[in-house]
């Protein structure tokens, strides 16, 4: 490839259905945006406690080359994600909205091995490995998984923890006595021997 040489760029589909393949190793690079409903990711789908209406995710990619001294040009991917997903909060186990919002850049290998000879103290750019078929759906659904918090939680103040019956005292379910100390028992029967 030319270094001077001016390369076109190609307008990525909204569609979900066209994020699946992408050819990456063409010599062109694209931009693209759109939104993605909680129902086209189906892996996002299985986290979710319920879905309402807006939400999903908008995302936004961009590829361009970069010089890189002694070999061919780089292609490098930044993606861009904002949206919203129902989780149930860890804390008082009701339903709690998550906003999240991520960029990433991708630096595109032709191979794994490639990929794996990447420097990894090169933290902002992570090595993919380009292909005629991308399955750029998929990115992105990875990296909405990799964003969502280990402990989904309302914030601070916003929320008071489930109280279970077997927790703290006076938590106990109305209705429902709790069952006597059996060291008690115990303490009877010594005394009435």
């Amino acid at each position: 490839m030319n270094r001077n040489q001016v390369l076109p760029q190609v307008e990525l589909s909204a569609n979900p259905s066209a994020l699946h393949k992408v050819d990456f190793c063409a010599p062109q690079s694209y931009v693209g945006k759109g939104f993605l409903a909680i129902t086209d990711l189906p892996r996002l789908a299985q986290e979710t406690s319920r879905v309402e209406a807006g939400d999903g995710f908008e995302w936004g990619v961009e590829t361009y080359f970069v010089d890189s001294p002694g070999s061919n040009p780089h292609q490098i991917l930044q993606l861009r994600l904002k949206g919203r997903i129902h989780m149930i909060c860890q804390r008082c186990l009701q339903d709690c909205p998550v906003d999240l919002s991520r960029e990433c850049q991708f630096v595109m290998v032709a191979n794994e091995a490639l990929a794996d000879a990447y420097p990894i103290e090169d933290d902002e750019l992570e090595p993919i490995v380009a292909s005629q078929h991308f399955d750029l759906l998929g990115l992105i659904e990875d990296e909405i998984l990799l964003s969502l918090p280990l402990i989904p939680k309302h914030s601070e103040g916003a929320c008071k923890a489930y109280a279970a019956s077997f927790g703290e005292a006076g938590a106990g379910v109305d209705g429902i006595e709790k069952p006597e100390n059996p060291f008690n028992i115990l303490k009877n029967m010594k005394k009435s021997s």
